[in-house]
This record gives C-alpha cells, structure tokens and sequence, in this order.
C-alpha cells in the first residue's frame, strides 16, 4: 500500500492491487477504551480481534476510525501512553498489522487535545490524522475508475456534545469561522470530486439515528442538502454505540459506533424520515461490532460485522 504525497490535504491510497479490482476498508467509531487499566474493555478487545479476521478474509486497506478514539477526554499530548494502551496494543491482529489507519475526532477526543493526535501521526506508522479534516482519493485498481472519502470534524462544525448524562446535542460551534471555513472546503471538494464513481464522507456526529443521541440538527441543516445535491454515496459515523443503517434521498447512512460499548435504544425512532432505517443492532450483551466497505467498479458494498465474525447485514449502493 503506498502513500503518495499529501497536498492540500488529499491522500492518495493505492490499494493492494487485488485481481478483484476493490479498494476494501473497515470503518469503526467509538472504540476508545477506558481512561482506567487495562484501558482497553472487553469489546474493544473482541473488536479488534474480529476487525483482524476480517481484513484477512474479506481483504482491506485501510481503517477508517470514525472519533471517540480515547474516552473519556482524549489525550492530553502526543507522548501520552494512552496511544499504546488502547490503541497499538490492542490492533495486534496480523490482519491489522501495516494497515494505515485513517482517523477523525470526536467529542470526547475534543475534550482532550486534538494536535495531540495530529502530531501521533509523526510517531506512528499506521497513524494517519494529517488535518482535522481532508480528503482521501481512492483508486480502484484494474479500472480507470476512482472514489472519494472526504472526512470531516463535526464537532468544530456543530460544537461539542456529551455522550454520557448533560450536554447531550452540539450547542454550535465554538468558532464560527472555522465551521464555515470546513463547510466552504467540502463544498469545494464535492464540487471537484464530480467525476469519481464514489463519494464517501465521513464524521464523528450522525446525520441520521434513531438511537440514544438521534439525528443532528446542525447537519440535517448543513450537511444533508450537500450530500443530497452532490448524490453522495454514503455517510459513515459513530457517536450512536451500535450499528444502523438507514437511507434517504438516494444518501446511504452508516453508523458504526460499536467498537468499544453498545446501547440498544431507539429512542429516537420517530426523528428520522419514514422507511428510511433498513438496519439496527445494539444489544448490550453483544461483543461489539463494525463495518466493511468494498468498492468496486459495480458497487459500494456495506457490511455490518459483529464481533463474533457474524455478518449481521449487507447492502449494495450504486455508482453515481
């Protein structure tokens, strides 16, 4: 897997070079331990281990890690030993080992200090967090085909929230400027990526959930009118901790908030628009869960993976 270089934030990913013609990754969000030993629960632990098998069996590239990457406020700064704790010691599966992980922030990670974690980069191989957004440019190999995954800090663009207890929903950004700053580089970037066959973004906060925290009100009104008009293919998140997805106005939406807790609420099952969810798990006794993406030139393939190895369920997305 090369990395070529990085220029106005875009990252080239060149995958494995399958005879299959996929680039394939794992999305997983909210997987960030405790701030107590062993640092790591159980379910971040069985994660891993299944995120391993299945990047050996199905094939992957990359790691997508969708924020919450240390509960419960972050790191304080890029030497601090949480970096080890909960995360390179516990990806140890061989599956793992070499594969880039690609990562956005949080709340939580907001609570703590974000340069922090764009300086790991520098400390780390499979560590890449080159800006608190960017773009990723995918190249599907075998075809002259290629997609995009544009990555985005919901939370400098609608604020903090708290997971756990008071806060609850984004209060608005505490700059403004730089919130329309990210909104005016995605506007151009989705512009720019009108001839790639697939267009991912990604971001902490859910646009649609019918789980604990439901869908946010500042994306609903910033960001779902862009991924409507620039037919996106897919929206991938966490923040809710279990595993959905739902579709409306021709928009996929993934959340893949099961990597480290699990919470079966769908206490906001009447927030989201009619008929649009298609998926839901989130039983607490369950041992955590994510998803696997495969692009290819005929579809975006999602599947929804627990722990154990189960496929829980598996959707096909068109090209634009």
């Amino acid at each position: 897997l090369q990395m070529l270089a990085l220029l106005w934030m875009t990252v080239t990913v060149v995958a494995g070079g399958g005879p299959e013609g996929a680039v394939q990754f794992l999305a997983v969000g909210d997987w960030g331990g405790v701030p107590d030993p062993p640092f790591a629960t159980p379910r971040e632990v069985a994660t891993a281990a299944a995120m391993g098998r299945a990047a050996t069996d199905l094939g992957a590239d990359f790691v997508l890690a969708l924020g919450d990457n240390f509960y419960y406020e972050g790191v304080q700064d890029e030497w601090d030993p949480r970096f080890q704790e909960t995360f390179e010691e516990v990806f140890t599966a061989p599956g793992l080992q070499g594969l880039p992980w690609f990562v956005l922030a949080g709340n939580h990670d907001h609570a703590g200090n974000v340069t922090a974690q764009l300086a790991y980069s520098h400390h780390s191989p499979r560590w890449h967090f080159p800006h608190y957004y960017y773009s990723l440019r995918l190249s599907l190999p075998g075809t002259n085909a290629s997609a995009r995954l544009l990555v985005l800090d919901t939370v400098l663009l609608c604020g903090g929230g708290d997971d756990f207890g008071v806060g609850g929903a984004p209060t608005g950004p505490r700059d403004a400027a730089a919130a329309a700053a990210q909104l005016a580089w995605l506007r151009g970037r989705l512009a720019a990526a009108r001839h790639d066959r697939y267009v991912l973004v990604a971001g902490h906060y859910p646009v649609w959930s019918v789980a604990e925290h439901g869908p946010t009100a500042c994306l609903v009104r910033l960001l779902r009118p862009l991924l409507r008009r620039h037919r996106v293919t897919a929206y991938l998140c966490g923040h809710d901790h279990n595993l959905q997805f739902l579709t409306e106005g021709g928009v996929g939406y993934v959340v893949s908030g099961a990597g480290n807790f699990v919470e079966g609420s769908q206490h906001h099952a009447g927030a989201v628009p009619p008929g649009s969810l298609r998926f839901f798990f989130g039983p607490p006794a369950s041992p955590g869960g994510f998803a696997h993406l495969r692009l290819d030139a005929q579809a975006a393939t999602v599947t929804f993976l627990e722990a154990t190895g189960r496929v829980l369920y598996r959707v096909a997305l068109p090209p634009r």
